[in-house]
């Protein structure tokens, strides 16, 4: 079969399986020769060879044969080892040198892309479990260790904020770190996506596929951002289901359980569904205080002679329970402002220095629901915590009610001695200030706070 022959046949062939299957598999493909029954084609990679003998190899040799070529089957061969490359070899040299220069150095430009950078700041040390992560923290030490793959994928999924994050860029540390031998790659799915469009824009599709195809891990962060993205989802499709053929681990985080992501293909969701999922909870009050404290350490290095007032750093843990990375921003803008000001970091600091972060953690919860929740806990009317009775039965809880507006939300005493019954703010002052005594003394009173806090948080 001539060369002329093939051109004609490609023509049938980008009219049956369309265009853009047509450039990415059939056009690259250079007709070596006919031998015994077996056509010979030239191909860039080994895997492009596989790709095109399981997906289109019975339509080229339907082709072949209807054009009178008694085909029997098709082989393919690297370009490397194409008995057609050493002819090439007798160009000249000024212009056979320039070229592969050129093509090895646009190569690595596109390869040195596709990984996003680690931040050095996430490791497990710095990682603080507690209840609400536990899960997820130990299947991503598990996954860390390397070995046999256990399940795959790897899904992690939380709100803002919670550590996912943070996670895929512990199990990178660890993996570079204990297995530098294996191929971790690490990216956003926006990169994913990115890296997509620059590979069909530029028509290096096969680099794009060679590359995420021979990684030994696989890590997306974000997942979500991929959904309505028709393209690149079947690309992402057919990426897991190659990497899963080989047994490489697959790692992905999302805001959202697999299933309840909009937008995103049926097929997707099953796979990514048929691994581990792990939910990364919302943090509670112990977690949160845990990473304040670890993130003090941190600073004692760089403000070595700032103090922080006892209570600052359970309050903000109280105040601040929708995310942690508002959390550890409070911390840090409190650290900073405290030190230009040549201040110790009390309470009085804290609330001016955050205003504004206070102001919008205090969203959800409000006066009003702290009444409620207090006087149902203690079975008795909301009328008699607001009103003027001083019975002790009515008193203490009346107390605690106090104490919990002041440590959960930022209404100054004024406006809280009005919420109940327009008492005095220094009733109020009292009525905190007898709260934190008995606290420290009264086992009951200590539970009471905090079963209510954790009820009004939930």
């Amino acid at each position: 079969m001539t060369q002329e022959k093939w051109g004609q046949l490609r023509n049938k062939l980008m009219k049956a399986v369309g265009k853009n299957n047509f450039t990415t598999w059939i056009e690259p493909l250079e007709f070596q020769g006919l031998q015994d029954g077996v056509a010979v084609f030239s191909v860039p990679t080994n895997f492009m060879g596989n790709y095109v003998s399981q997906n289109f190899a019975d339509l080229i040799l339907y082709e072949l044969n209807t054009a009178g070529e008694p085909v029997q089957r098709l082989a393919f061969r690297t370009a490397a080892n194409s008995p057609t490359r050493p002819a090439q070899a007798e160009t000249p040299k000024p212009q056979a040198v320039p070229q592969p220069a050129v093509v090895e150095a646009s190569h690595d430009a596109f390869e040195a892309l596709q990984a996003a950078p680690l931040d050095a700041r996430f490791t497990f040390d710095s990682f603080v479990v507690g209840k609400p992560n536990e899960l997820a923290h130990a299947a991503a030490r598990r996954v860390s260790e390397g070995g046999p793959v256990t399940f795959n994928p790897l899904v992690l999924y939380g709100g803002v904020g919670l550590g996912k994050t943070h996670l895929m860029h512990a199990i990178a540390w660890e993996l570079k770190t204990k297995h530098p031998e294996l191929n971790v790659l690490y990216l956003s799915a926006e990169q994913f996506m990115y890296r997509f469009v620059q590979a069909l824009r530029e028509r290096r599709m096969m680099d794009f596929k060679h590359l995420f195809r021979s990684v030994d891990v696989l890590m997306v962060d974000d997942v979500q951002f991929i959904a309505g993205k028709d393209s690149t989802q079947e690309e992402f499709f057919h990426t897991f289901n190659a990497l899963v053929d080989q047994n490489k681990q697959i790692i992905i985080s999302a805001d959202r359980a697999p299933g309840e992501i909009k937008d995103l293909e049926d097929r997707v969701k099953s796979r990514l569904q048929c691994g581990l999922v792990v939910d990364l909870h919302p943090t509670d009050y112990e977690l949160r205080l845990g990473i304040l404290q670890n993130k003090v350490q941190q600073y004692s290095s760089t403000y070595p002679d700032l103090t922080i007032a006892d209570g600052v750093l359970e309050f903000l843990a109280h105040r601040i329970s929708t995310n942690v990375r508002v959390l550890e921003g409070a911390l840090t803008r409190l650290f900073a402002f405290a030190s230009l000001v040549g201040r110790e970091i009390d309470m009085e600091l804290t609330q001016d220095c955050l205003a504004d972060v206070l102001r919008a953690s205090e969203r959800k919860i409000t006066v009003e629901e702290i009444q409620r929740k207090v006087s149902d806990y203690y079975n008795i009317r909301l009328s008699d915590i607001i009103g003027p009775k001083r019975l002790r039965s009515y008193a203490r809880p009346r107390q605690v009610a106090m104490y919990l507006c002041k440590q959960l939300t930022s209404r100054s005493l004024p406006e809280i001695g009005r919420r109940f019954g327009g008492r005095d703010h220094t009733t109020v002052m009292h009525g905190v200030k007898r709260i934190e005594e008995l606290k420290l003394t009264d086992g009951q009173i200590a539970e009471d706070v905090e079963m209510l806090r954790r009820a009004l948080e939930a």
